[in-house]
């Protein structure tokens, strides 16, 4: 699986010749001139001098315009969720969302998207050639500014969310995501199998795909946000309507495996909003007012080596993320009475980090690690981990 911007990239040369279609898109590698031929015909004349070369024009732009996202000021309420949100952003950590339906879990979800900084050049570049391996066409035709957010349905095949095929290696949902976001909304109803496939791109930012004339190690670093009810009916969260039984509840909560809900950082149990905040005259932040403070929170994260608070190494938290010795203690005293596991202890801590960049405070405070376990705990109940 090689794509048309990664052989272009590659060889090094300073004129390169390519299909006349795909003209386009090798332009926008840049450092290097590009030359079309439609048939291998037309190419011999060309390089013999007979006829001239054609000129590549693209009326295609060299950036990607950037669509309109839906912003925040639209969530009324849900004053836990859209902290959450706003943390999540800034720290690139993974986010599960569980409630009934018309909670506004995927109305949230989908303005995470415009609280994201924009892609660095070579993000662009990165992403391009994904898509380009994939045969996927990214909107406008040029580079792209903003991260991918891609969002298949639960009854997507294991191999259009993992990547592969028979007859060439695909990249799915998870590589097309590289550097954005992958939206799986409903995750209780995804494939088990998917879902506990997705433990080994969430460590190490790819996935590898064994078939049996290749294995391939696509890139799939992203950030995992998910929704789904608290139980099959959905109506699990409002005493006495759930109409559920005990096993039809275990039965779908352990869809979910303990592994993979130990990899979501944050989690949030919404409720449906009250009357009072859909009609209240009070405009919530807009995502622009919340994107100012997450693109400081990156600032912050870039100054330590890492694009985001998520990517920081275990073996500099202590360095880079001083804990007070409050905060220490309480961190400590959740790890003794084994409501933390050693994982959770550092992906809290990255958190806590996040929080106190948030703050704009240099040392991580008691405050600042108790909302990063309450944001991790509350899965505890509502997941039944």
């Amino acid at each position: 699986m090689v794509s048309l911007v990664d052989s272009i990239a590659a060889c090094g040369s300073r004129v390169v010749v390519v299909p006349a279609d795909s003209a386009g898109e090798a332009v926008l590698t840049g450092g290097c001139q590009v030359r079309g031929a439609t048939t291998l015909g037309e190419l011999v004349k060309m390089l013999k001098g007979s006829k001239a070369w054609s000129e590549v024009t693209t009326k295609r732009p060299s950036v990607t315009p950037v669509e309109r996202t839906p912003d925040l000021a639209d969530v009324k309420g849900q004053v836990v969720a859209r902290r959450a949100l706003e943390i999540a952003a800034a720290g690139s950590h993974h986010l599960l969302l569980i409630g009934p339906p018309g909670s506004g879990k995927t109305m949230i979800a989908a303005r995470l998207g415009g609280l994201l900084p924009d892609l660095t050049h070579a993000e662009s570049l990165e992403v391009s050639r994904i898509h380009s391996a994939a045969g996927v066409a990214i909107p406008g035709g040029g580079l792209p500014s903003r991260p991918p957010i891609r969002a298949p349905h639960h009854g997507a095949s294991e191999v259009a969310i993992l990547g592969g095929g028979a007859s060439w290696l695909r990249p799915g949902e998870i590589s097309l995501s590289h550097q954005g976001v992958l939206f799986l909304d409903e995750l209780g109803e995804f494939p088990i199998a998917v879902l506990d496939l997705l433990r080994q791109p969430l460590e190490e930012g790819v996935i590898r795909i064994c078939r049996a004339r290749e294995v391939a190690s696509l890139p799939s670093k992203f950030q995992l946000v998910a929704a789904m009810n608290p139980c099959p009916c959905g109506a699990g969260m409002r005493p006495g309507s759930c109409r559920c039984t005990d096993t039809m509840r275990a039965k779908y909560t352990r869809r979910l495996s303990g592994p993979l809900v130990d990899r979501f950082d944050l989690a949030v149990g919404l409720s449906r909003p009250e009357p009072e905040d859909l009609f209240s005259n009070v405009s919530p932040e807009s995502s622009e007012e919340v994107a100012g403070r997450v693109a400081e929170a990156r600032d912050l994260a870039r100054s330590r080596g890492v694009k985001a608070n998520a990517d920081l190494p275990e073996h500099v938290l202590n360095e880079v993320a001083p804990l007070r010795p409050e905060a220490a203690g309480m961190l400590e005293r959740e790890l003794r009475s084994g409501g933390l596991s050693a994982r959770g202890l550092h992906r809290v801590h990255r958190v806590a980090r996040t929080i106190a960049d948030l703050d704009r405070s240099p040392a991580i405070e008691r405050v600042h690690t108790a909302e990063a376990l309450e944001l991790r705990k509350a899965r505890q109940a509502i997941v039944g981990e």
